[in-house]
């Protein structure tokens, strides 16, 4: 076990404690990291880092009851969580699935930003963005009609890698995201003449009715618990003739759940009902996945949708 940590100043040594906790977590040795996180914890009660990682500790040791109160205090020292120990506590089974903490979305791409299309595009070997390009030139093609739009949003926009692919194809590209440092990055690439650092669904309510011909979420609709708001404000914005593209990530079963990446995933008739119910017709749905995870393809959704 480690040795108690005595200095002058609580903070300082629960900070220091922390830090070796993290080291010895990462080491494998799990039951002393949680003992020095309980002596960090005992010197700063409110230090919602440590509790955070006591509850991952205690729920890779099997100890459910213990780890879903460790995380319970990780949001009570944090309530804007941005941890996202609501997530853990859903995954767990000690809450209903909700939606995600505005915070924890904004600080994970905040933290993400930086390094965020070398870990997704060459790590996970994502192509979500092609393969929505893919699926709206078929609808296009099956239509007789030209892939090309005059305006279009791009939800959750990320660094801009869904408007690169589409960069021929549409004259005016608008992009939403939460995190302010993913909209610098998507500036950077000039491809846009709007970006605003907004969620999907209060993006969507400052514009007006009819004001997009496409409208895209390459990998955004997995940070989402219910799809009813975002799919409503995407037909009121939507032109007469305009499209819905998106990825989602499914699962076998009916409704909501939350994966072991503390993503959404939503079942396939969940899906179904949701677009019908927001007056929209799926013209394309496919099993493509769009990223890897551990080398493997992570079961994924490509659909397209138009007007019913």
């Amino acid at each position: 076990m480690p040795a108690r940590l005595f200095l002058s100043s609580g903070d300082l040594v629960a900070d220091r404690g922390f830090e070796f906790a993290r080291d010895l977590q990462l080491k494998g040795d799990s039951v002393a990291a949680a003992d020095l996180l309980m002596q960090a914890i005992e010197l700063a009660p409110n230090f919602a880092s440590a509790w955070f990682t006591l509850g991952e500790i205690r729920t890779a040791l099997g100890r459910r009851d213990e780890a879903i109160a460790a995380f319970r205090k990780a949001r009570a020292a944090d309530p804007g969580d941005r941890h996202g120990a609501s997530l853990k506590l859903m995954r767990l089974g000690a809450e209903k699935i909700a939606d995600m903490p505005r915070a924890y979305v904004q600080a994970l791409f905040d933290q993400y930003a930086p390094r965020f299309e070398a870990a997704l595009v060459d790590d996970l070997d994502y192509r979500g963005p092609s393969l929505l390009f893919r699926a709206v030139l078929a609808v296009r093609a099956a239509a007789k009609k030209p892939a090309f739009f005059k305006r279009a949003i791009d939800l959750g926009c990320g660094t801009g890698l869904a408007a690169s692919a589409f960069a021929r194809e549409v004259d005016r590209f608008t992009g939403f995201d939460l995190s302010p440092k993913m909209i610098e990055r998507a500036r950077a690439t000039g491809l846009y003449a709007e970006l605003e650092a907004a969620d999907m669904v209060h993006g969507l309510r400052g514009r007006p009715d009819g004001c997009a011909e496409l409208v895209l979420a390459a990998d955004a609709m997995v940070y989402l618990c219910d799809l009813s708001a975002v799919l409503a404000e995407v037909e009121r914005v939507r032109v007469a003739s305009g499209l819905l593209a998106f990825t989602v990530q499914p699962h076998e079963g009916d409704g909501v759940v939350i994966g072991d990446g503390l993503r959404y995933a939503h079942g396939a008739n969940y899906l179904r009902a949701r677009i019908a119910a927001a007056g929209l017709k799926l013209a394309h749905l496919a099993d493509w996945s769009a990223r890897n995870e551990d080398n493997v393809p992570v079961p994924g959704l490509v659909a397209v949708a138009t007007k019913t």
